[in-house]
């Protein structure tokens, strides 16, 4: 048989630890090799005994988790799997910057901690099933707004400069678009100056090369 996944929990919580350990141990290919309440004891704990795998929470007291893992994943060989509260884009996405494999909810089933852990180890990643649908949902939205062209634009400036192509003027686009003649010069500013055009005729010939349409 093949060596066991050794792995290393850190938490601040002595009985979320507990229940961790406890889910590892139901697994014969993992084996609990040590246990955390801080970065730096991770740290010194991966130095030590070398783990394959960190279940790192990320609010922890010290230099955090977030730290931690950038640390350990610059310096050594040990994969990190975060297990935190937390499932905001602003912490998932600080943590896969930071080198994280994974990213669970504390609340995962046991069978989701399990199977991060292997996959961790093996060099793949996986995120629980919230986690994995906030990180498509943000690569789809950012595929979308590529796709448009003039990305820099506003959705207003886009209608705007959509108009400047059929050749519209000004008053006929406050009515169109139900703004005042001052709202509308600023816009036409707007869309100008992110374009580096000089008027509004090479403007309009941008978008019609571009395929730019009201409905775009």
């Amino acid at each position: 048989m093949s060596a066991p996944v050794t792995v290393v929990v850190v938490d601040d919580h002595p009985t979320f630890r507990a229940g961790v350990r406890a889910v590892l141990a139901s697994a014969p290919d993992l084996d609990v090799v040590g246990e955390g309440e801080s970065g730096e004891q991770a740290l010194e704990l991966v130095a030590a005994r070398v783990p394959d795998v960190v279940l790192m929470d990320l609010t922890m007291p010290g230099i955090g988790g977030l730290e931690a893992t950038r640390r350990l994943v610059a310096g050594t060989r040990t994969a990190v799997v975060v297990l935190s509260m937390s499932g905001t884009d602003d912490n998932v996405f600080a943590a896969l910057r930071a080198g994280a494999r994974g990213y669970l909810l504390k609340e995962s089933p046991p069978a989701e901690i399990l199977t991060a852990v292997r996959a961790a180890a093996a060099g793949q990643g996986f995120f629980g099933a919230g986690v994995a649908g906030r990180i498509s949902a943000f690569f789809a939205a950012a595929g979308a707004n590529a796709a448009l062209p003039f990305p820099d634009l506003s959705e207003r400036e886009r209608e705007v400069l959509a108009l400047l192509a059929e050749g519209t003027g000004n008053a006929a686009i406050a009515h169109r678009l139900s703004l005042s003649p001052k709202t509308v010069r600023n816009h036409v500013s707007n869309v100008l100056a992110k374009l580096q055009v000089t008027d509004r005729a090479e403007a309009g010939a941008r978008a019609r090369e571009a395929g730019l349409r009201r409905d775009s």
